[in-house]
This record gives structure tokens, sequence and C-alpha cells, in this order.
């Protein structure tokens, strides 16, 4: 029951979320929403996930340039794992063609 209601309340959160971007109140909605330290590690994921799938550098490297924690970059390699291909390819188009 609890993992339902949790499950029904992200994809509430999910589609405010969507409307607020097709709205153009995108900035406003994750500026209310999130802390500026969880907007930081927002951006810090981003990264983990570009650099991993760009794949120039190891984890080791990574925890060292970004300065976190090797289990930060292990968590951002683990969910990378676990996404299906179609969004992995969408993924990379995105963050891998957006350095041209």
């Amino acid at each position: 029951m609890v993992i339902i209601m949790k499950t029904n309340e992200w994809k509430q959160t999910v589609e405010i979320l969507h409307q607020a971007f097709n709205d153009g109140y995108s900035l406003d909605i994750l500026k209310l929403l999130m802390t500026a330290d969880e907007r930081d590690a927002l951006i810090t994921r981003v990264k983990i996930v570009h650099s991993l799938l760009d794949g120039s550098i190891n984890q080791r490297q990574l925890k060292e340039q970004l300065g976190i924690g090797i289990a930060t970059v292990t968590r951002g390699s683990n969910s990378l794992k676990e996404v299906t291909p179609e969004f992995k390819k969408w993924l990379e188009n995105i963050l891998l063609n957006s350095d041209n």
C-alpha cells in the first residue's frame, strides 16, 4: 500500500514538473522545490552521468575531478545501468551532443 501511494505521489510530482516546464516555469519550480544544495547535487549527478557516458575518465578520476565521494559516483553508475537502452541512447544524444 505504501509503495503504491509513493508511486502515485511520484507520478503526480512528475506531472506537476512536466506542466511547469511546458508552461515556461522550469527555473521557478525547481527553485521553489529544491534548496541550493539540492540543485548543486542535481548538477553533480548530471556531470556524473555525462562523464560515465563519455567514458573518457574512470570513476576514481571522476571522483577527484568533481571533488565527491566514490559512493556518489557508484550510485550514478548503478543508476545508469538500470535505464532502458532507448533512454540511454536519448541521454547520449542529449548530453554528449551538447558538447559540440
